[in-house]
């Protein structure tokens, strides 16, 4: 596919090393030759200098035989001013717009053909904070991904030992933890001297602790799931109360008001260092919420803000480095969970095996939402996980058994590429181009989240959820489910 990105910054930059790896053409507009010449010399892609709302800049790129175009510039302006321009100049089929200001969003006529031609809107900001969001509902997990309209979950969540689960076999799960459906799809063992290893699902293998355990189920039964992996006693839990947030920028700001609108009543804490940037805060901020300006790196302050007694500590300020040590300092001094917002890949690998319980990165968390738009075939929903090598898909069974080599077929005679899993089946859901009215919904039976067995026969319309541990693997999958020339 060729794509064509607008702005080569840290979002930029990190959607087309994602894209490269699946040997797309990527080419990239900036402003900044050096930038660009930087970009260039780490990534095998083609810069562009210049303005991204040129219509000779876009020509070119390459805008007339572009298939995507991402407009992730600094400026909401000249990201949707270039889908208009890739629209009406160049007829680039698919655009998508990076757009912080939620008053574009909430105007979907603005959006539209006759509007800006965005297809698609991302937020970086607004997907960190939904998904940091989920990490304090669930704060056992490392990782929260939705399907289905949020119908099904993927956690991956660290094993425990004692916990239920653990030092079992995965064919115990259903008499050990009886009533929850789930399906463990992954299991990376941490090893001393070497990368994590990937551990294919079969019965006989056993949960150690410290296993890295990705599992699928309905929503409904996530805390359980996280309950027979992670905890000893489902009784002694602790729920998030004190939540201590380093960095008082859009993410900070996002998130301590979504915590402070909570029902949950969470005491929602803020450190930011710029005393300008604290008057703001206090302003916006409701008077719940305390809002302290100091450094995250002090230790006296961190002391007289109890960070031992805090159970979430997320560290999300614009410095990378200044995360990595607020969130060491935070769980040395008895922080029970610490997060660090880090944009640098290497930096996210070296914080493998440290205290750090969860290192974030801004492009991960949104990466998923472009992702759906490189994939063929019906794509609902993709999440890159372990740091962009193994994904997990929802992809749309369409067909029938003469059109499709799935629809009609047990799950066992689905010739899947040997490693990749399927963890869930959603039944029932309306079609994804249909809206039906108010009355039909009514008398619509409710989805079904099916974990499948080998005799699990696959529908059409069936949303399968499909878990990939390298990405190599993806355009097999792709293949398979892709419908003959048959069937319309």
């Amino acid at each position: 596919m060729k794509i064509l990105i607008i702005g080569a910054g840290r979002i930029g930059e990190s959607v087309a090393s994602a894209l490269l790896s699946e040997q797309n053409d990527i080419t990239v507009i900036d402003s900044d030759p050096e930038r660009l010449r930087e970009l260039q010399d780490r990534l095998d892609l083609r810069g562009v200098v210049g303005s991204g709302v040129d219509p000779e800049v876009l020509a070119d790129a390459g805008a007339r035989d572009t298939d995507l175009l991402i407009a992730c510039a600094a400026r909401d302006e000249t990201n949707l001013v270039a889908c208009k321009l890739a629209q009406m100049m160049f007829s680039v089929p698919t655009r998508i717009a990076r757009v912080r200001s939620s008053g574009f969003q909430e105007h979907h006529e603005l959006m539209g053909h006759d509007g800006f031609a965005v297809d698609q809107i991302i937020c970086p900001e607004a997907s960190l904070t939904n998904y940091i969001g989920k990490l304090v509902e669930h704060p056992e997990a490392l990782q929260v991904r939705e399907f289905a309209g949020g119908l099904a979950c993927m956690v991956s969540v660290r094993a425990v030992a004692g916990a239920p689960l653990v030092n079992h076999n995965i064919a115990e799960l259903a008499a050990l933890v009886p009533g929850v459906a789930m399906r463990i799809v992954a299991i990376y063992r941490r090893l001393e001297e070497e990368a994590d290893r990937f551990i294919i699902c079969e019965a006989n293998v056993r949960i150690q602790p410290g296993d890295e355990v990705f599992v699928l189920a309905a929503r409904e039964h996530i805390p359980a799931v996280l309950h027979a992996l992670h905890r000893r006693d489902p009784a002694t839990a602790r729920p998030v109360q004190r939540i201590l947030i380093a960095g008082g920028g859009r993410v900070g700001l996002r998130l301590a008001l979504q915590l402070s609108q909570s029902e949950q009543n969470y005491n929602v804490k803020v450190i930011e260092s710029n005393p300008q940037r604290c008057v703001e805060l206090a302003t916006i901020l409701p008077a719940e919420v305390l809002v302290l300006q100091g450094d995250a790196t002090d230790e006296d302050l961190m002391e007289e803000e109890g960070i031992e007694d805090v159970d979430l500590f997320l560290a999300i300020t614009s410095d990378d480095e200044d995360n990595i040590m607020a969130s060491l300092l935070a769980k040395q001094m008895g922080a029970t969970r610490v997060l660090a917002l880090i944009n640098r890949r290497s930096y996210a690998d070296l914080m493998h095996g440290t205290q750090i319980d969860i290192a974030l990165s801004p492009a991960q968390a949104m990466l998923g939402e472009l992702l759906a738009y490189v994939r063929q075939g019906d794509v609902q929903a993709v999440h890159s996980v372990r740091r962009g090598v193994a994904e997990a898909l929802e992809i749309v069974a369409r067909g029938d058994r003469k059109t499709s080599r799935v629809v009609g077929r047990k799950v066992d005679a689905i010739r899947l590429p040997a490693e990749a899993h399927i963890g869930l089946v959603v039944r029932g859901l309306p079609e994804s181009h249909t809206v039906p009215a108010d009355d039909d919904v009514a008398d619509l039976p409710p989805p079904q989240v099916i974990i499948p067995n080998g005799d699990t026969v696959i529908e059409s319309n069936d949303h399968v959820v499909i878990f990939l541990p390298r990405k190599r693997l993806i355009r097999d999958v792709e293949k398979l489910f892709r419908v003959s020339a048959t069937f319309f």
